[in-house]
């Protein structure tokens, strides 16, 4: 199954804490009211997010999502172009389901993807997850003197999806 070029996948990987976790992709695929609440309200980096930008977003990039018993308990996104870099963002689980291991299998699964393994170079950025990302591969930044940023952190409050939208 695919949703345009954006591969849909199912992953079941046994019990981790009595919980039977399968890994959906694609946009189609994920529960984007739940998504958009916790970005807006119990994310630090995405407060007040709005739906239409949250929407918007999921449809640019490859999307994952845990689910237990049919309900979605975590979600994380690449912002790719599929060949030569991506980037790991949005990345959460809901409080309830946190330690149980969902983040590591979400990882897993990502770097299973045969076209991940081509990417030259994939980032992200984190401020208390460093020991979880260094399992799978993630490092502190080679050359931080060659990277630069436009950084508003706060954009989604001010710039609406029509300004903002391509084309």
């Amino acid at each position: 199954m695919s949703i345009g070029r954006f591969p849909r996948f199912l992953w079941e990987k046994g019990k981790m804490n009595t919980l039977t976790v399968t890994i959906r992709t694609g946009k189609d695929n994920m529960d984007i009211p739940m998504i958009h609440d916790y970005l807006s309200t119990g994310s630090y980096w995405a407060q007040g997010i709005s739906y239409a930008v949250v929407e918007g977003a999921l449809a640019h990039s490859f999307c994952m999502g845990a689910f237990v018993e049919g309900q979605q308990v975590a979600f994380a996104r690449l912002i790719t172009d599929y060949h030569t870099f991506g980037w790991l963002a949005d990345v959460f689980v809901l409080p309830a389901y946190r330690g149980r291991g969902i983040s590591k299998q979400m990882m897993a699964f990502l770097k299973e993807q045969r076209w991940t393994k081509g990417l030259r170079r994939i980032m992200l950025s984190t401020l208390d997850a460093h020991e979880l990302y260094r399992q799978y591969g993630f490092n502190d930044i080679s050359k931080p003197l060659s990277l630069m940023e436009i950084y508003r952190p706060d954009i989604h409050r001010h710039f609406t999806v029509t300004e903002g939208t391509c084309g």
